[in-house]
């Protein structure tokens, strides 16, 4: 019986507040049919035929407005229930207050867009042709302006290349997926990083890709068919669930999606492909030789998967590009969130475990007031009162403000790499030092590809369960022998790192090929040991990416790793640490050090690595230390 009424009580509750988020959702929907023409299911032509389903929320007011559009691979249909529904609805009521038009449309291929989907929604000319069809309608003013954040966000660089005449201005967040290479950063869209696949995009793409085998909507269906059948069939699919930190395990990992069948066929594609391959040339990313025409305002944040090369993109487009009026108008937020959560900053902002205070910013008043300078042609105090970079320091916990990433007042200071030869795990003897190593020592550590070091935290994205993003204390992974640590004196004074973290290593090993890891960490008195960035390296790609060099056995190498980024105060009595290791999984997929593909392979080979530190071999991280 007591289990009877505690069914009954539970029921109660799920449809009290099942009701009272229905009555939301019809209210928000209620709100935006008072003011705005509602015109869904808009089949937006391309050059080759293909339509494109669009949203368009307008104000009744009547007149010329300017357009904020957003172009997505992610399911918008605003019937039905549940938190999408009234997602849509909320921006658009958001909109079309402030006096725009809402376009929000769905990249080929996807829901009840035609044709095939690939990622970025290639061809790029659907997003050059979208703009044209949206300024020659009679309501447009012919100003547009993108916004979103992740895939509704990395498509807008490549685009902007083409230099509509309508696209005003853009707002990329969380952008690092369409960023190809930039300058010595070769990611190819978060694929890789230094040549070792990041393994979100195994997990994404379990999640996102369409079967090939999915419903189709007749081709020619009318807009009032598409409305109708919209409410019966949302079209989107629900994958079974799956354990994500299993299933990475995997061997080989050009199978992991098979062995959960998933849908494959984009990812069979982009698995055998190297870092150079010449198809990451010809789809929607964005890379350095392009130029970008328009004014943006970027959006980053710490705990991203892809910082490094987001800033890297904000420095090259506000450096390089030709149009002075484009250099000029290049903003920067950098926000200390995982990706894509900067409204989700509070007055006490936890990211992982570690507390980073009071990080809300007024990120909508900065956007609208940016469109409203581009778009509706206000001359409102943007410029004057918003800083070139906005970015929050760690530590000390506040926003700061600076004209160029890194701050102008920001030092390299080289710190080495130095011990007694046993460097392993936090009880050995590594530590950092501001002077060359006098000895003449070495750290060797074993990688067993069939042990790696576990991912814990760190700057992620999109992998399910397999990993939690953020900042962990790395005590408990620090014991581990196959972790080389280094740490400094406990400081007597404070110290501000803020920009690029580089690092190079003298290595040698005695396998063909293996990866070097390094990551940042801030040591806390209390022993606390709190990862900020992390970067890795396939030694084969240690001189570009247009080749492959193997390494012959007990040879000395110089690697250089992708830079690191943060802005952390360490305090007074805290430490600054490194970590060195040869894996990070699943961060990254393990290397098995055979010198084979790696992804086809499923037998690995131990290696046994080495970090070389003496006069001729120098290894050494250096740091932006900000003096004021």
């Amino acid at each position: 019986m007591r289990n009877y009424y505690l069914f009954i009580i539970i029921l109660i509750s799920y449809l009290f507040v099942n009701k009272h988020n229905l009555h939301a959702q019809e209210n928000v929907f209620e709100q935006l049919e008072e003011i705005a023409i509602i015109d869904q299911k808009v089949m937006m032509p391309m050059r080759d035929g293909i339509r494109l389903a669009t949203d368009i929320y307008r104000p009744k007011a009547g007149g010329k407005v300017p357009i904020i559009f957003s172009r997505t691979p992610y399911n918008f249909n605003s019937w039905g229930d549940g938190k999408q529904r009234t997602r849509t609805a909320e921006k658009a009521l958001e909109v079309v207050k402030r006096g725009y038009a809402y376009v929000v449309q769905n990249e080929r291929g996807r829901y009840y867009s035609e044709g095939e989907w690939d990622i970025l929604g290639v061809p790029l000319t659907d997003g050059y042709d979208a703009f044209t069809w949206m300024k020659d309608q009679e309501w447009s003013n012919g100003k547009i302006g993108t916004l979103g954040c992740s895939s509704t966000a990395e498509w807008q660089m490549a685009v902007a290349a083409l230099d509509h005449p309508s696209h005003a201005a853009m707002v990329p967040q969380g952008y690092g997926a369409g960023v190809g290479r930039i300058g010595d950063i070769n990611e190819q869209g978060n694929w890789f990083r230094g040549g070792a696949e990041q393994m979100l995009f195994f997990s994404w793409l379990y999640g996102v890709e369409h079967d090939k085998f999915k419903p189709r909507i007749p081709a020619g269906a009318t807009q009032e068919d598409l409305i109708r059948i919209s409410r019966f069939y949302d079209l989107a699919p629900e994958n079974p669930p799956i354990d994500m930190a299993e299933a990475l395990k995997h061997l080989p990992i050009q199978d992991i999606l098979k062995n959960i069948n998933g849908k494959h066929e984009i990812f069979d594609q982009m698995i055998v492909r190297k870092p150079n391959d010449e198809a990451w040339y010809k789809g929607g990313l964005y890379h350095d030789d392009m130029e970008l025409g328009v004014p943006s305002f970027w959006f980053a944040s710490w705990y991203d998967v892809s910082i490094t090369p987001n800033l890297a993109l904000f420095n090259h487009v506000s450096n390089n590009t030709k149009d002075q009026m484009v250099r000029d108008n290049q903003y920067l937020v950098i926000a200390p969130t995982l990706h894509c959560r900067y409204t989700r900053a509070t007055e006490n902002t936890v990211v992982g475990e570690r507390s980073v205070g009071d990080a809300r910013l007024n990120y909508d008043e900065q956007i609208y007031a940016w469109f409203d300078f581009w778009l509706k042609g206000e001359q409102n105090d943007f410029k004057q009162k918003t800083p070139r970079v906005q970015y929050y320091t760690m530590g000390s916990n506040q926003w700061q403000s600076s004209e160029t990433w890194p701050p102008k007042g920001a030092k390299m200071t080289t710190y080495y790499l130095d011990s007694k030869g046993s460097a392993n795990s936090s009880s050995g003897d590594g530590v950092l030092t501001s002077s060359k190593p006098k000895s003449d020592n070495a750290d060797r550590f074993t990688y067993d590809p069939m042990d790696p070091v576990p991912s814990y935290g760190g700057n992620v994205c999109c992998t399910g369960n397999a990993i939690q993003g953020g900042a962990f204390d790395q005590q408990v992974m620090e014991t581990r022998e196959d972790i080389l640590v280094y740490t400094t004196d406990v400081l007597k004074e404070g110290v501000e790192v803020s920009g690029f973290i580089e690092s190079t290593l003298y290595v040698s090993s005695d396998a063909k090929d293996t990866d070097f890891t390094i990551k940042l960490i801030d040591v806390y008195p209390d022993g606390k040991a709190y990862n900020l960035d992390e970067t890795i390296q396939r030694a084969r790609y240690r001189e570009g990416y247009e080749k492959e060099v193997f390494m012959n056995k007990g040879e000395v190498y110089q690697v250089d790793l992708t830079p690191m980024s943060t802005s952390n105060y360490f305090e007074k009595g805290h430490r600054i640490r490194i970590e060195i290791s040869s894996s990070n999984f699943p961060r990254f997929a393990r290397n098995l050090n055979t010198g084979g593909n790696n992804y086809d392979e499923k037998e690995g080979v131990v290696a046994h690595n080495k970090i070389h530190h003496s006069s001729k071999y120098p290894s050494q991280i250096r740091l932006p230390i900000v003096t004021k």
